[in-house]
């Protein structure tokens, strides 16, 4: 009972800390006035991917690395097959250019990257991590230095920026809730896995990593209700990205990444590449350049496969 009440703690240390970082983070974007969609596939995508990075982190050095590559994995899966499909559902999303000219290819780009590292010989190790680490600053130097002048805030109201004493508070106070709520977390799940017999990898893959989620899941939906929903699509393709290319890239720069469960490599890694593949096509069709409630019901189809197929 306890490792349950351990989870619960750590996903609302999580929750709360993703939401301070959050709002610590568009504040910090407002005062730099970078425009929206480059907010959203950076500054919001890194605040959301923070439960990832402290999580796999932690995982990793505390001697549960399966725990780590399944939290990214399954946390993959989750916002696209989740919180993507939860997002469209509640309102169609017009999508713009820039998603199959640089978002989505990044996206892929990464996916293959970290699938070609780990696939062959089951372990991330440092300079994999680098080179992973490299690849997200030229993608972040390219959004800033290119997509900066070419993108136009449609917002109408003026955004209001919070005294800088209160980002400061919520960047400090985001930072420790997502501490403490990952020791939590980390401390819950394996105790789950241990009392239930099964492995560390299908506690990340589905409770850990949706858990994980759930910051994208709020920015993604807030985004929506405030009709910006350039920064709910970028949030989520830029969350992927930095969680594989800086949540495991740092994990394994620090620690090499090694995989126990084999499932890992013979069923998630394949569901991840699986439904990042299948977000290009469902853009095109039926309706270019769009996401309705159809695609959603697809893709909440698809994860629920996907989690079936993991713990039968």
């Amino acid at each position: 009972m306890h490792n349950f009440l351990f989870v619960v703690a750590g996903l609302v240390l999580l929750i709360a800390g993703g939401n301070w970082l959050l709002k610590s983070a568009v504040d910090l974007s407002l005062k730099l006035s970078i425009p929206k969609i480059v907010v959203g596939m950076t500054v919001v995508s890194f605040a959301t991917s923070a439960p990832e990075l402290i999580v796999s982190v932690n995982a990793a050095l505390d001697g549960f690395p399966d725990l780590a590559l399944g939290n990214v994995v399954g946390s993959n899966i989750a916002n696209l097959g989740l919180v993507l499909a939860v997002t469209i559902l509640l309102s169609p999303i017009n999508v713009s250019r820039s998603f199959y000219t640089t978002d989505w290819p990044v996206m892929m780009l990464a996916s293959v990257l970290f699938f070609f590292f780990i696939y062959f010989d089951g372990v991330l190790v440092q300079y994999e991590g680098i080179v992973m680490v490299v690849f997200l600053f030229l993608f972040l130097v390219y959004l800033l230095r290119f997509q900066k002048p070419a993108v136009i805030d449609l917002e109408d109201e003026p955004d209001v920026m919070l005294p800088t004493y209160k980002t400061v508070l919520f960047l400090g106070l985001g930072g420790v809730s997502l501490w403490g709520g990952s020791e939590l977390l980390i401390n819950g799940a394996v105790g789950l896995a241990t009392a239930f017999g099964v492995s560390e990898r299908v506690i990340a893959i589905t409770i850990v990593s949706v858990g994980t989620s759930i910051p994208e899941l709020a920015a993604s939906v807030i985004a929506v209700i405030k009709k910006e929903k350039a920064i709910s699509l970028g949030n989520l393709i830029g969350s992927n990205i930095f969680n594989l290319l800086a949540v495991l890239g740092i994990t394994s720069i620090i620690t090499p990444v090694k995989v126990v469960d084999q499932g890992l490599l013979s069923s998630d890694i394949f569901w991840m590449l699986g439904i990042s593949f299948l977000i290009l096509p469902l853009v095109f069709f039926p309706k270019g350049l769009r996401l309705g409630w159809r695609d959603g019901l697809l893709l909440i189809g698809i994860y629920l496969g996907f989690v079936y197929s993991t713990i039968g």
